[in-house]
């Protein structure tokens, strides 16, 4: 199972980027996908998440500029991030719970980071 992420780049505040999470591979059944973050010096945070059904959460710094959606027929995940701020600035992750084909259990997967650079 890979997660190939895309979309960041360089943008200036008040900007918008969208960042997409393709999952692929032996996949039965993806439980939720979620975008983390880490900023400079700081630990890895929970930016959003959307499950199976399509049930979103956010962190409260994001809300109301960031959206998360999927495309369930095509394992893909994808966060607008709208009004961004130079605080929004870090590698962002993909991250997905999911079952494979043969086990029981449900599997975490990440993928590779992108950079997201907002200037003030």
């Amino acid at each position: 199972v890979q997660l190939q992420a895309s979309g960041g780049g360089l943008v200036q505040a008040g900007g918008s980027l969208r960042l997409s999470c393709a999952a692929s591979g032996n996949i039965v059944s993806i439980d939720r996908m979620a975008w983390y973050r880490q900023r400079p010096g700081n630990q890895r945070e929970l930016v959003a998440m959307v499950t199976n059904g399509g049930g979103t959460n956010y962190a409260d710094p994001v809300k109301g500029r960031f959206t998360i959606s999927s495309d369930n027929t095509k394992n893909t995940v994808f966060l607008q991030m709208d009004s961004l701020k130079p605080e929004d600035t870090a590698v962002y992750y993909c991250n997905s719970r999911l079952r494979r084909r043969g086990f029981t259990m449900v599997f975490e997967y990440w993928g590779q980071g992108t950079q997201v650079t907002v200037s003030s």
